[in-house]
């Protein structure tokens, strides 16, 4: 006999049942709103990096067109290219913040934290080594005597210049020429050497002292380093070169006759393979923004008369994290 007042066990089992129901109706609304949440917080944050890597970008390429103003107007002027000039003088990093707050009137520090650096380098003041092989494909011995002294002077492993002049000859050579089956892929920047077989701790100790460029060109007296110097002046030793870049360093060479006067008895000026004056440019910027680092490297070169106008050739970019202070 059921006790008076009591709940049927039926009744108790539907309860039950609603009960986890609910829970289970309240556990997926849960998950779909937390997902959608998330999905809308996910958005913002990827617009929100669109939108600072494209600030970032047009920053840089206004820093660009910055630096080919300054080289443009240095051009002008017709001196020789010395590195006492404006172009030569870096950036140091400055902080933009400031001009990119979007209230002009209050100009607080409510907008991201902006700092932009930069240098401009001149291209010619290593050794090119398009200058290795000549317009028909060959190699030229004299100039591989040059990367030889170099890759002396950088500590590379004997045999490191054969190994670029091989495979130079085969990248930019005919096809087939000199009992080259196939060409290799032809390397457009230094980095790119790896693909003729160094490794990339050669190309790092080389990189003070050589470049590719897109055409074969004349180191710069007035901003090349000693042991570029040394290299490409037959008979100049490394004390001699040192005294050539101090002599510069009070008044950069006008001419090439100049610099004949500072150069000890023996030594030989070769003027097809050195300048005073330069038309190749790298020009370097770092963009930091908020705890993103944007990097670009431009190459430019200056034609016409007086470098009338700076092209830029090259150029590239790569992101990184900024570093926790």
């Amino acid at each position: 006999m059921r006790h008076p007042g009591s709940t049927p066990a039926p009744r108790i089992r539907q309860r039950g049942a609603a009960l986890l129901l609910a829970m289970v109706i309240l556990t997926l609304v849960a998950t779909l709103a937390a997902g959608m949440v998330w999905q809308q917080w996910r958005a913002v944050q990827v617009e929100a990096a669109e939108r600072a890597r494209a600030q970032a970008a047009w920053i840089l390429t206004g820093g660009l067109d910055w630096s080919r103003l300054i080289l443009r107007e240095d051009a002008l002027t017709g001196r020789a290219t010395g590195l006492g000039e404006p172009w030569a003088t870096p950036l140091a990093e400055t902080r933009l913040s400031t001009f990119l707050a979007a209230d002009s009137e209050n100009n607080v520090d409510s907008g991201p934290e902006v700092f932009l650096s930069g240098a401009i380098r001149d291209a010619q003041s290593r050794y090119n080594l398009r200058n290795l092989i000549d317009a028909e494909g060959k190699l030229k011995p004299e100039e591989l005597r040059v990367l030889e002294r170099l890759c002396a002077s950088a500590g590379a492993a004997d045999g490191t210049a054969a190994v670029i002049a091989n495979g130079l000859r085969a990248a930019w050579g005919p096809p087939g020429g000199d009992g080259n089956a196939a060409a290799a892929l032809p390397p457009a920047k230094l980095a790119h050497l790896v693909w003729l077989g160094l490794d990339a701790a050669t190309v790092q100790r080389l990189a003070p002292y050589i470049d590719v460029l897109p055409r074969a060109t004349a180191v710069n007296l007035n901003t090349a380093s000693r042991e570029v110097l040394a290299a490409v002046i037959e008979g100049l030793d490394m004390g001699s070169a040192e005294r050539l870049v101090q002599s510069r360093q009070r008044r950069a060479f006008r001419t090439l006759a100049e610099a004949k006067t500072e150069l000890p008895p023996g030594s030989v000026l070769d003027e097809a393979r050195v300048t005073v004056r330069s038309v190749f440019f790298e020009v370097n910027g770092r963009l930091r923004l908020e705890d993103r680092v944007l990097e670009e490297r431009s190459l430019v070169e200056r034609r016409g008369d007086r470098g009338g106008d700076v092209l830029a050739l090259q150029r590239t970019r790569r992101s990184l994290q900024a570093e926790t202070p």
